[in-house]
């Protein structure tokens, strides 16, 4: 009886036809029964032969299954008496209906295997004196298992699958990327691998590579710092967790700009800091005069090019924000994301640059520059906190990525990344052009532009009747990835509409009828 019903159980999962060969499969779901106890500790498994004859497999399948589950401790076989279930059970966790099966298995074979599982479990609690704790509540009662910050940053998640094409926005063009001249680089350090560039990281990161960066950043966005001011890290979201995980507590206040970037929102919301959002207007973040009474431990912006509207942030805006960092002693973060690319005029300053009272705290990634999966990024903290983030680099992260760190110093060094930057800053460019003509071109007045004079993207402002929540959904059914402006604000309900449309990966000759598709979907809005 327990044999017709294992096998029919097993014979229900089997897949003939499948790419898993039918020796994972059947140890797969042998393993899974044995887990979830549908097979109860001390269960008689049927002989090889058997098994093997019910279910029209090879006898030495079956055999090699059993043989792998008892070296992994799940079976254990007498010789003369059989193949038994080991009792897999951690502790005392052990729930009664679980040990009397699964629906879909018999009540004959639930029976046999009930007796065992019963003695298993009171000889198990006489040999430990513990009692079993309580079986928890359902996931339905209890959020799926996840803390309320892990709720409320799984439910406000704004990561999307689609991150290629038109017009996802914040994506440089791979494609464009210097391949050979990085592969014949990277070559030069694998064809006599260095033992210490193979282990963790330490320090901060790559010693060069410190140093080609802290050559470029004093030249290119007059930032102040010495090499070992920069720390590497794996991107904005890390540099950014890093920064709050050693300036702030739970609980502390933090300013961001309203709207800000959705990835940023989520760092913060998940560190446990109370965000209080500050409205931003032409000259950058505005903070009231009840906001400036009660000053916050951190305060994130975007001064270069304020994401996602586009605007540029005052000197007299930069010059009252530090100074009231000084005063305070708070602390800015400046999220210097994609400064590199502006089309009317040369990249700006840094806000960092300014700093005279070492409250600025500096953060740049290579992944907008060069390929986002490269994930190298980097903070430049003042001196008398290097030490500090270092250490905390190393404690909480455990970094590496030190060839890669290698062949970026050496790209930098050769003159291979201003190269690349010049390059891809007159094709994005142009791409923006074309992009800015074809929504002239079809849709003119009605829909103004922001944001336009940098990056990697711009925004096209829709009526405040239309909501771009539902544009931007049935814009993706159509295949043309676009984001919402109005999530980007604290309160969306209420916020101006519009799109952000990515141009960075978007070929010349598909920036057109990308745009004809996506007006189609806006026109319906519109009329």
């Amino acid at each position: 009886m327990t044999s017709i019903v294992l096998s029919d159980w097993l014979a229900q999962r089997l897949t003939r036809d499948g790419e898993l060969p039918l020796y994972r499969q059947l140890h797969g779901l042998l393993q899974q029964a044995i887990l979830t106890h549908t097979l109860a500790p001390g269960s008689k498994l049927p002989s090889s032969r058997m098994l093997a004859d019910e279910l029209a497999l090879a006898r030495n399948t079956v055999t090699n299954v059993y043989e792998q589950l008892a070296l992994e401790g799940y079976v254990e076989t007498t010789r003369g008496s059989g193949t038994y279930v080991m009792d897999t059970t951690v502790d005392d966790i052990a729930g009664v209906e679980a040990r009397g099966g699964v629906p879909g298995v018999s009540e004959g074979w639930a029976a046999t295997t009930a007796a065992t599982a019963a003695t298993a479990t009171t000889a198990g609690a006489k040999t430990r004196g513990t009692k079993a704790p309580p079986v928890p509540p359902p996931e339905s009662e209890r959020g799926g298992g996840l803390s309320s910050r892990g709720q409320r940053l799984v439910s406000a998640a704004g990561a999307s699958n689609r991150q290629w094409g038109a017009f996802v926005p914040g994506v440089p063009d791979v494609t464009a990327f210097p391949a050979r001249i990085w592969s014949r680089l990277q070559n030069q350090y694998w064809r006599r691998p260095r033992a210490e560039l193979m282990t963790y990281s330490t320090g901060g990161g790559y010693a060069p590579l410190r140093q080609a960066l802290a050559d470029y950043l004093r030249t290119a966005r007059s930032v102040r710092c010495a090499p070992e001011q920069i720390i590497i890290t794996t991107g904005i979201h890390q540099s950014i967790d890093l920064a709050v995980r050693l300036l702030s507590d739970v609980g502390d206040v933090v300013w961001t700009e309203d709207p800000c970037y959705w990835g940023v929102r989520s760092v913060l919301q998940s560190s446990g800091l109370q965000m209080r959002p500050i409205p931003v207007d032409g000259e950058g973040i505005n903070p009231s005069a009840a906001d400036l009474s009660a000053p916050p431990k951190l305060i994130l912006v975007t001064p270069s090019h304020q994401y996602p509207l586009g605007m540029v942030m005052s000197l007299a805006r930069r010059r009252m924000l530090l100074e009231y960092a000084r005063r305070t002693q708070s602390w800015i973060i400046e999220d210097d994301y994609d400064s590199e690319f502006r089309y009317a005029s040369r990249p700006l300053a840094s806000l960092q640059g300014l700093d005279t009272a070492g409250q600025v705290i500096y953060v740049g990634s290579l992944g907008k520059i060069l390929y986002p999966g490269l994930r190298i990024g980097y903070l430049v903290v003042p001196e008398a906190q290097v030490e500090n983030f270092a250490i905390a680099l190393a404690e909480l992260y455990r970094e590496g990525q030190l060839v890669q760190q290698a062949v970026l110093a050496d790209f930098i060094e050769q003159g291979h990344f201003t190269s690349h930057i010049r390059r891809m800053r007159n094709a994005y460019g142009a791409r923006r052009q074309l992009l800015m003509d074809a929504i002239a071109s079809r849709l003119g007045e009605p829909l103004p532009v922001l944001g336009d004079e940098a990056g990697l993207h711009l925004v096209a402002r829709l009526p405040d009747m239309v909501s771009d929540k539902l544009v931007a959904r049935e814009a993706l059914t159509a295949g043309i990835a676009t984001r919402p402006l109005s999530t980007y604000f604290s309160d969306s309900t209420h916020a101006p509409r519009g799109l952000l449309l990515g141009y960075a990966c978007v070929a010349d000759e598909a920036i057109r009828p990308s745009f004809d598709t996506l007006a189609n979907v806006i026109e319906r809005y519109l009329n």
